[in-house]
């Protein structure tokens, strides 16, 4: 009888297990549809206005914005912002790993830590699993702060398939980094014939908009370390310069399921008139983002252009589900280009030449529903254009897939496409 009492409150904490863990597989994504879809010019007032509402963001006037392809040039640009740093140092990332770049990272750090600068880091408890406290032992002993996010506690059961996505780094309050790129060797060198250098972009900010960056970063350093990041030295007064318009969207899941990230999509994406340019590592769209690339091709004639990893992916069950979505988009329009020379990993989107999005996010439902995320939106024809340039150079490095090769998949490729589609949400 005496058994009763243990047996009850285990089987009760199975069940809640497996409820919770069949919640993160297979809840149906929100059906994302705009009340009015009839589209505003998107350098209007009124539109920039009701994006900043909608994503909960402000508009900056003076951000300046600088493209950094590929690893050895955006790590350069990171490590001399790193060390000439004279106040703080902000670093969140859901990979940080052990290598000759992340070596380089916490040398620099340490030092400007033993410099008197406040040193904080947030690092994501999944994603940087293998990297230990002790890998940061000179950086702590030096004064530096370093946390994670969300790490492996009874408390936070229900919270696990939550991790902060972000790839952020603030200096002084006056420099900001984002992107989709972590700190680790896959993004700096080869790390085997088989495994080529990364293709990735990370972006250089300064300006107002920085400061949505640090108050992004204080969010999840409130959360993982009990700090709340204030006062004037944190968020220092910007002189009036002039420069691109440009939202920092800072997106975290909400019980409903919605976020700031996947609304800042979605509106740009109805918006779209002439164009709509995406690069992502991981394309598995819900049925609200086909449908609206499908209505812009449609109704309003939009040419749309997506670029997607090939043979080189660090995913593979992500690419078969991501194939298996590939024909309604092709049968409307879409051209998809598979690119060939390594996994490519930059997360950018531009619309009609005009508006820019660039940061973490990816196309899938972790991005839009589960992770925290930060992107930068913008409206600068120039900077459209750069991005634009590596777009192109990056189709040209790719295999386009047609719609009849599409429909010619091996039954095997099919297969495998639906063993990948139970695991789709948690890719």
């Amino acid at each position: 009888m005496v058994s009763c009492y243990f047996v009850v409150p285990g089987l009760l904490g199975i069940a809640f297990l497996l409820i919770v863990i069949f919640d993160a597989f297979f809840e149906p994504s929100l059906d994302y549809r705009i009340a009015d879809p009839q589209p505003l010019p998107l350098d209007s007032e009124e539109f920039i206005r009701i994006l900043g509402v909608v994503s909960d963001s402000e508009a900056h006037r003076d951000t300046r914005v600088d493209v950094l392809t590929n690893g050895p040039e955006f790590y350069a640009a990171e490590l001399d912002a790193i060390r000439s740093a004279r106040h703080f140092i902000c670093l969140e990332a859901y990979i940080f790993q052990q290598g000759v770049i992340g070596t380089q990272f916490n040398e620099a750090l340490t030092e400007r830590a033993r410099a008197g600068v406040e040193v904080r880091i947030v690092l994501d408890a999944i994603g940087s699993f293998n990297t230990w406290r002790s890998t940061f032992r000179d950086l702590i002993a030096a004064g530096g702060e370093v946390q994670w996010y969300v790490p492996l506690r009874w408390y936070s059961l229900t919270r696990l398939n939550n991790r902060t996505h972000r790839e952020l780094l603030v200096i002084d309050g006056e420099v900001g980094f984002l992107g989709g790129a972590g700190i680790a060797d896959q993004w700096f060198k080869a790390t085997g014939k088989k495994h080529p250098r990364w293709r990735d972009s990370m972006f250089r900010v300064q300006g107002r908009a920085v400061a949505g960056m640090l108050s992004t970063f204080a969010e999840n350093w409130l959360e993982s370390s009990g700090e709340l990041l204030a006062g004037s030295r944190y968020f220092p007064e910007c002189p009036d310069r002039a420069g691109m318009t440009a939202l920092v969207v800072n997106s975290t899941p909400s019980n409903g399921r919605g976020t700031r990230a996947r609304m800042l999509y979605q509106m740009l994406m109805s918006a779209a008139c002439r164009s709509i340019h995406i690069t992502t590592p991981y394309f598995l769209p819900d049925a609200g983002v086909r449908r609206e690339l499908v209505r812009a091709m449609r109704e309003r004639g939009v040419s749309v252009k997506i670029i997607v990893p090939g043979t080189h992916n660090d995913h593979l069950l992500t690419r078969r589900s991501s194939r298996r979505l590939y024909g309604e988009l092709l049968r409307n329009g879409a051209q998809i280009f598979e690119y060939q020379p390594s996994m490519i990993h930059a997360k950018t989107m531009v619309v009609d030449g005009q508006w820019s999005v660039v940061g973490s996010t990816n196309f899938d439902h972790r991005s839009f529903g589960i992770n925290d995320e930060v992107n930068l939106a913008a409206l600068d024809e120039t900077l459209a254009a750069r991005i634009d340039a590596d777009f192109h150079l990056d189709t040209a490095a790719s295999h386009r897939v047609t719609y009849d090769e599409w429909s010619s998949r091996s039954p095997i490729e099919r297969f495998n496409e639906w063993v990948g589609w139970i695991l789709e949400r948690q890719e």
